[in-house]
């Protein structure tokens, strides 16, 4: 540690969760998790947070932020004298996004489940009312996980009194700092920071250095230690992980719909795949399009109803389907703008209030997506930064990971900006970014006319029904079945979000790709893919590993003779078959 309160890795032994001086408690429930070690930036942060420090952590995704200030943030509140009566809540945790705040939540929870410790946390969300906000804070709860937004609505109508606040918050925490002052929180930080007690502790998460990071800084902490770590921080070739492969494909706006298929239906790229877009109407042109070759794919933005979107990020991690549509509302948030000023009073107090809707929900970054092996980038995002948090959805926790970019002549100019982030220029070989090598140009233009002939029905009409009719489903199930699932769980598992959309059935010749349109190169790639897939372990559909996919593994190996019996026999030679066999097995 230097001077300047700089914090590099210490070249020293890994250490473990005891030799931090975590309670007991927490080490237990971290081993019941399958958490052996801290990752580096756990091992920094911990102990400084257990002394008091105010910290500026900034480490890349997927490395282990959340829990290097949940633990030592639990460990206080474990130690912490329960005689002492609070009026306003101990810690609070501020997220820039709603599904952030669930994800910081949901594990929040976890631990303390396991730690088998009373300590009551709750999670406030814009869709509340006063009313409900009043009774969710009574008590109060040790720890409040929320936006900005819905803090100054507490304080602003008297839920919590700014008094209390003074006398009872002690550690304030800023998850990805970075994004709370782009998604317009500025406002409502400045007034919750006059509130703020000086002997509060703070502490800055934050996976990119900004200068939105250095005014909060300014804003909030005192004289705090800065943790760099050198696998995330001070060389350009770390901003993506290593073990992420970064290509791009150049090919016309127009020819991106071809790409894409070739890339999905001759199985080039690892699943689960993630596919971003700029505006809601290109997902769901992607999805249409996708369903007439049989591709399953569900989509996510803004507009559908918190709930929805929760269920298919549950759906998406639990591997029900293996392609994922999300639109990067950062993107056309701009022309949004625009639309609304060119709109008539009535239109611009929708526009508005859907803009507040989408003020806190943000699919680029906070979202915990599970083993993403590809991220593709259909269309290039407006800035290099939004190019780093889109490919950070992949390689999480350490594993491997790819993207593929597809780059018109239009995005030339964004992709240069990207590349220069990464350490190129002009005149160097490319080395972070590398044209994909598996897409030979034979196999693209065997499928073009199908996918020309395709794309040609996938009219602007045509993606405004499917989105008006998607919407309406997705409110009907998160309205008039939201009590039902209260009381049925499981019967949620029902509900599917890659259903079709599209009134036209797909022609049943565009689900296969015919070995005469197949080019040998593409082949042997396509091969070389699945070797790779079966040596992670994926050789099944995950969709296959439900109750019946168990029952079917019968650990009797007499039992596997009887898999091609309905092929060769009635149904009545299967049975005697199987019943011979059981009662063979039991003598």
């Amino acid at each position: 540690m230097n001077k300047e309160g700089r914090v590099e890795e210490e070249e020293e032994e890994e250490q473990t969760f005891e030799e931090l001086g975590l309670d007991p408690r927490l080490i237990r429930a971290l081993t019941k998790k399958t958490i052996d070690k801290p990752t580096p930036i756990q091992r920094v942060a911990i102990p400084l947070i257990l002394e008091g420090k105010d910290v500026v952590a900034r480490a890349k995704t997927g490395s282990g932020k959340t829990f290097a200030y949940l633990l030592p943030l639990l460990h206080k509140l474990f130690t912490q004298s329960s005689s002492v009566k609070n009026l306003a809540p101990t810690a609070l945790i501020l997220v820039p996004t709603r599904e952030l705040c669930q994800q910081v939540c949901s594990e929040a929870n976890s631990l303390i489940e396991l730690c088998r410790v009373q300590l009551r946390l709750v999670q406030l969300t814009s869709s509340m009312s006063v009313s409900e906000l009043r009774t969710t804070l009574a008590g109060p709860p040790e720890i409040v996980i929320s936006t900005p937004a819905c803090i100054q609505t507490c304080l602003s109508n008297g839920v919590i009194q700014a008094k209390a606040v003074q006398d009872s918050l002690s550690i304030l925490i800023l998850d990805e700092a970075d994004l709370l002052l782009s998604y317009g929180y500025e406002d409502d930080l400045k007034a919750l920071i006059s509130h703020v007690p000086r002997r509060c502790q703070c502490l800055l998460m934050s996976a990119t250095s900004s200068s939105d990071v250095e005014k909060l800084k300014k804003l909030i902490l005192h004289n705090p230690y800065i943790l760099t770590l050198p696998e995330v921080g001070e060389t350009k070739d770390d901003i993506i992980p290593k073990n992420v492969q970064q290509f791009y494909i150049s090919c016309a706006a127009r020819d991106k719909l071809v790409h894409i298929l070739a890339l999905l239906k001759l199985e080039l790229v690892q699943k689960k795949v993630l596919i971003f877009t700029n505006s809601i109407d290109m997902s769901f042109r992607l999805k249409l399009f996708f369903e007439q070759f049989g591709i399953k794919s569900a989509v996510l933005n803004a507009e559908l109803p918190q709930s929805s979107r929760l269920h298919i990020l549950e759906e998406f991690n639990a591997g029900l389907f293996d392609y994922l549509i999300a639109t990067d509302e950062s993107q056309s948030e701009g022309k949004e703008q625009v639309d609304d000023q060119n709109g008539s009073e009535r239109k611009k107090s929708k526009r508005h209030r859907k803009h507040k809707l989408d003020a806190e929900f943000g699919v680029v970054r906070g979202i915990d997506f599970k083993n993403v092996h590809t991220v593709i980038n259909y269309e290039m995002p407006q800035t290099a930064a939004g190019y780093v948090h889109r490919i950070g959805r992949t390689g999480r926790a350490y594993n491997t990971g790819a993207s593929v970019s597809l780059v018109s002549e239009e995005e030339t100019e964004i992709f240069e900006e990207i590349k220069s982030l990464l350490g190129e220029n002009e005149d160097k070989v490319s080395q972070f970014i590398a044209p994909f090598p598996l897409l030979s140009k034979n196999a693209v233009e065997s499928l073009r006319y199908r996918a020309e002939d395709v794309a040609r029905s996938v009219t602007k009409i045509a993606v405004r029904e499917s989105r008006a009719q998607d919407l309406r489903n997705e409110i009907l199930n998160s309205q008039k079945l939201k009590a039902h699932f209260q009381d049925n769980p499981k019967d949620l598992d029902l509900l599917k979000h890659d259903k079709m959309l599209s009134k036209k059935a797909p022609a049943p010749h565009l689900r296969d790709v015919p070995d005469y349109l197949l080019d040998p190169t593409t082949q042997e790639a396509s091969k070389i893919v699945k070797l790779a897939r079966a040596a992670m372990g994926y050789t099944n559909p995950s969709r296959g590993k439900g109750s019946k996919g168990r029952f079917k593994r019968s650990r009797d190996p007499l039992k596997t003779f009887s898999a091609e019996a309905p092929k060769r026999a009635g149904k009545g030679g299967m049975k005697r078959k199987v019943k011979d066999t059981d009662n063979g097995h039991k003598q």
